[in-house]
């Protein structure tokens, strides 16, 4: 597999609010926990703390790259050869897409905290999937790559 002309990798982090929520939750345990004594106040708040800073990192953990011959979104491994046409979605068509334009058959990897996406027509017959719909914070930048990629194997 040969690299991208324009190799591109996002990763759709989870927003700064997000982690002092998990201190909060943090707090809320210890405050639970307060009747218990000293030991177990300072176990929940970091005990807390902790669990909800892993769910808040692993949902913010998803990448989108473009590596080689193909378009990489999470789980899903796309090459490019079968991806047709992409339509940059500032903040007003991104949410018609997430709800009355949406496909049932859509590959969605969504992120609520990232107002803009990235909609990309799948060509391929054999697979159902009508579009790649993908949430990023700099869609110029992967439609470019996804183009990049797709001149780089047909040349």
């Amino acid at each position: 597999m040969q690299p991208s002309a324009t190799p591109y990798e996002e990763r759709l982090t989870a927003p700064r609010s997000w982690w002092l929520i998990s201190f909060l939750v943090g707090v809320s345990f210890a405050l639970i926990l307060l009747p218990f004594g000293t030991l177990p106040l300072l176990g929940g708040l970091v005990g807390g703390t902790a669990a909800a800073a892993v769910v808040a990192s692993s949902y913010g953990s998803i990448r989108i790259r473009v590596v080689g011959d193909s378009l990489i979104a999470g789980e899903a491994k796309i090459p490019v050869s079968a991806l047709g046409g992409s339509e940059i979605l500032d903040p007003e068509e991104a949410r018609a897409w997430r709800t009355y334009k949406a496909d049932t058959r859509a590959f969605l990897l969504l992120r609520a905290y990232i107002p803009r996406a990235l909609r990309v027509e799948v060509t391929d017959p054999d697979d159902p999937t009508p579009y790649l719909y993908l949430s990023t914070r700099e869609p110029e930048k992967l439609a470019a790559a996804i183009e990049a990629a797709r001149g780089a194997t047909t040349a």
